[in-house]
């Protein structure tokens, strides 16, 4: 199953992601996750942790931020640089970067939240 960020549930969701929705964007990515065979369920569980551990730091549950976030990333691991048009580098990269001001904590201050780096397929890469 090829996932599609341009309609349905996916799209939902990515749209709930980078407007800060973290508790909807997981709920629409679950709505997916579940009809998933892997390698996509994996990957969209590591997504939805991703939605999760952001929601968790919104409410300052920093443990549950951590742990989730943590998984997240070693989970995607597995994944190469770029998969169902997601620019996995980039976003462990961001990841990494938002982790390490969280874990700072006040000296490191307020980490801008991250937004997903889907791949458009008709734009040349810049």
């Amino acid at each position: 199953m090829e996932l599609d960020w341009n309609s349905g549930a996916l799209a939902e969701g990515l749209r709930c992601f980078d407007g800060q929705q973290f508790f909807a964007a997981h709920e629409h990515w679950e709505s997916v996750w579940l009809k998933c065979d892997e390698p996509q369920k994996s990957f969209l569980q590591a997504l939805i942790q991703i939605a999760s551990a952001l929601h968790h730091h919104r409410r300052n549950n920093l443990q549950g931020t951590l742990s989730l976030l943590n998984r997240a990333l070693k989970k995607l691991d597995a994944f190469p640089a770029t998969f169902e048009q997601v620019d996995i580098a980039q976003l462990r990269g961001l990841l990494m970067q938002w982790l390490a001001t969280v874990e700072r904590g006040s000296q490191g201050g307020v980490p801008s939240y991250p937004t997903m780096p889907i791949i458009d397929p008709c734009k040349p890469p810049q």
